[in-house]
């Protein structure tokens, strides 16, 4: 399995559950999270997707700890049983 899989199931779930998993690319502000996340009722999330047993870089983790502290859930997703984990949280 690898990241691209993962992001296309990632994709999939969320459109199932009547959400969006936008790509997030910010110009000039390096290590964001690669998906957006929004589901009904204002609930937003970001997700950086890896493959399997991947790390986040020291750049990455910088920008999860600084929109955490925003109030932002940031998920690292690098399995299916991740995006189903993901999904539990914020749909239920």
């Amino acid at each position: 399995m690898n990241e691209a899989r993962i992001e296309q199931r990632l994709n999939k779930k969320v459109k199932e559950h009547g959400g969006l998993a936008i790509k997030f690319v910010s110009l000039g502000f390096a290590g964001v999270p690669d998906r957006l996340v929004l589901f009904n009722g204002s609930k937003i999330a970001f997700a950086e997707l890896k493959a399997p047993a991947k790390k986040l870089r020291l750049l990455q983790q910088k920008r999860k700890k600084q929109l955490e502290k925003l109030g932002f859930k940031v998920y690292k997703i690098d399995s299916y049983e991740a995006v189903d984990r993901m999904l539990e949280e914020m749909v239920t």
